[in-house]
């Protein structure tokens, strides 16, 4: 049990979603044991006494979004809605508490609302987010949490800017501070291929680098790679940079149950493989592909309320295809197929990145790099063009 609780406090750290030495885990084991910084350990040991379950990660966020979204937010309003799908899947609002809300009995007000989500924010403590049954489930939960704030905040804030003291400044460092994603330094086998253990050897490879490169967060996203027989696919809920012994082989026509265990998106997968021809696919949820793939300027007017599922207008981000659907064997494997080829790539709202390859991974994984970097492009040239007010020319003087 300790050494999960290093794994995933080391996690939380490469990742970039938590500040070093402001993390601590708390898990039941014969004993209740916690690590990490003792203030966070004893709040988590406090509350997840009271908890029916078997872990708790608590973490400050390395950016302070979530805080900003509790004091953007009016006093009356107790939790977030962000809209992206994996909130919308298993999220589904993350409750909020201000400072003077803890009352008395802070762990007791963490420990009730915990009860019923697996994530919360409270303001000036962190992220904190419960694992039912592991630790990983505690760090999975925490980082979906991380990640639905980071998506809401940037939404909210193109939509109605800055709002509070101190919230420029530190959009400003965020921005500056981030680095074009690159496959550089990134190796890539040639394909096609078509030897079992060279596949399994790239596809645990590339999911490495998807983590790596900050493409996906918590347990999002999938791989696959076709020889035309079978289909190689990550499982469900499994992460990508831990994928050894996690690939399911399937059938490609699908005349066998050994797919119970693949990845919920693997009919979209399947279909992508049949009409596109290509045999490799990577899924992931890039931050700000998610956000931007959420923005439609006909919102004011479209009639349409459930945008993510019912939406049937394919829209584009550049040249990328933007298009609905519900995940599994919904309408992203309706909706995806028919536009992807084009381009390569094809987005999904609120939902991330479809990226494929014809022999092997490099274009793939090229194409998600691609489609992210000029979402973030388009994300700071909207806000600019939105927020940022230019002085206005000073008149030319003229010799009367």
């Amino acid at each position: 049990m300790r050494n999960q609780i290093v794994k995933y406090t080391a996690k939380l750290i490469s990742d970039g979603s938590a500040l070093f030495g402001q993390i601590a885990f708390a898990a039941q084991d014969d004993v209740m044991i916690s690590d990490g910084d003792p203030t966070l350990a004893a709040l988590s040991e406090e509350v997840l006494s009271r908890l029916n379950c078997l872990a708790l990660a608590t973490a400050v966020p390395s950016l302070p979004f979530a805080y900003f979204l509790i004091r953007r937010s009016a006093g009356h309003v107790h939790d977030i809605v962000p809209r992206d799908t994996e909130t919308r899947t298993f999220l589904h609002d993350i409750p909020i508490v201000r400072t003077d809300e803890l009352g008395v009995d802070p762990a007791l007000t963490i420990a009730t609302l915990l009860g019923n989500r697996k994530g919360i924010v409270v303001e000036g403590v962190g992220i904190i987010a419960a694992g039912a049954l592991t630790v990983e489930q505690a760090y999975i939960n925490w980082s979906s949490v991380f990640h639905s704030t980071y998506i809401k905040y940037l939404e909210d804030l193109l939509e109605n800017g800055f709002m509070l003291p101190g919230e420029q400044a530190a959009f400003d460092h965020f921005r500056t501070s981030l680095a074009p994603l690159s496959s550089d330094n990134l190796e890539f086998r040639s394909g096609p291929f078509a030897e079992k253990n060279i596949i399994l050897e790239e596809i645990v490879r590339v999911g490495r680098y998807t983590v790596q490169r900050h493409l996906v967060d918590s347990f999002f996203g999938n791989i696959s790679y076709s020889n035309g027989n079978l289909i190689y696919i990550s499982q469900t809920a499994s992460s990508l940079d831990e994928l050894s012994g996690c690939i399911d082989p399937v059938p490609f026509e699908n005349c066998s149950t050994v797919g119970i265990t693949a990845s919920s998106e693997l009919v979209a997968h399947r279909s992508i493989f049949e009409t596109t021809g290509c045999q490799a696919i990577l899924h992931g949820h890039p931050r700000f592909a998610v956000v931007m793939s959420m923005l439609c300027s006909e919102k004011e007017t479209c009639a349409v309320t459930d945008c993510w599922k019912d939406c049937i207008k394919v829209r584009t981000l550049g040249e990328t295809p933007v298009v609905a659907g519900e995940i599994g064997a919904g309408g992203i494997a309706r909706n995806v197929p028919p536009v992807i080829g084009n381009t390569g790539s094809a987005i999904v709202y609120g939902h991330g990145i479809f990226s494929i390859g014809m022999t092997d991974f490099r274009a793939t994984f090229q194409g998600m790099v691609d489609v992210e970097n000029w979402c973030r492009a388009e994300y700071f040239r909207r806000f600019d063009e939105k927020h940022v007010h230019k002085p206005k020319p000073e008149a030319v003087a003229t010799n009367s």
